[in-house]
Formats: structure tokens, sequence, C-alpha cells
């Protein structure tokens, strides 16, 4: 499993509202849909990062 960093992240109020909403409806945290949809951006891009197993 990759490891995790921390890092501080500021998003305008109203793009937060709707963000955890989506999580909700999806059973997922704030932090978990942001991570998805950051993965799910990088897959469309064709830019995820390699895995070192590769």
């Amino acid at each position: 499993m990759a490891k995790k960093k921390a890092f501080a992240l500021r998003i305008n109020e109203e793009m937060l509202k709707a963000i955890e909403k989506w999580a909700a409806d999806e059973f997922r945290s704030t932090n978990g849909q942001i991570e998805w949809m950051l993965n799910e951006s990088l897959k469309k891009a064709k830019r995820s990062p390699k895995n070192k197993d590769d």
C-alpha cells in the first residue's frame, strides 16, 4: 500500500459543501471522496502514478 502524506488544502466553501454531499451520497469520507476524484482525474489524463511493483 502506498504511503500517504498529509497536507493542507484551501478550498472554496461552496465547493467543499458540494464535495461533502457527494461523499455522503457515495458513503465515503470527504477525504476519501477527494482522493477518489483526484485518482479519476489522473486516470482520465493518463497521468496515474506508476506502481513500484511494475
